[in-house]
């Protein structure tokens, strides 16, 4: 159980990063170099390497080296893992929306009748 919230513990601060967050867009489209995602940053090799050494280590990134060229692909395991720690917290917010929206009803319908009883 520690090891799983480890894991999803990496996924989620791998994503708090717009620029990773936008490599694996990229690699949603089939394979890159790291030299090919680290090209359309404003950034060296070297910091392009290092994001994703962050998404290789959640999981969310698999690596394979042909000869100096390292091409990375996406590994979508791991989001579909923190996809489902979401869903739950998206039914309790649906509930309590439609919740949220049923009082507001009531409120508006009691607004209605007071206004038409003057």
């Amino acid at each position: 159980m520690v090891e799983r919230e480890a894991k999803l513990d990496r996924v989620f601060h791998a994503l708090s990063d717009g620029t990773r967050r936008k490599m694996l867009r990229r690699l949603a489209g089939g394979e890159h170099s790291v030299g090919e995602l680290a090209a359309g940053f404003e950034m060296s090799f070297a910091a392009g390497a290092k994001h994703v050494k962050v998404l290789e280590n959640a999981g969310l990134v698999r690596r394979r080296i042909m000869g100096r060229v390292h091409l990375c692909r996406l590994e979508a395991r791991q989001l579909k893992k923190a996809d489902e720690w979401l869903r739950f917290y998206e039914r309790f917010w649906s509930d309590s929306l439609d919740r949220l929206e049923m009082l507001l009803e009531q409120d508006a319908a009691a607004d209605a009748r007071s206004k038409g009883e003057k």
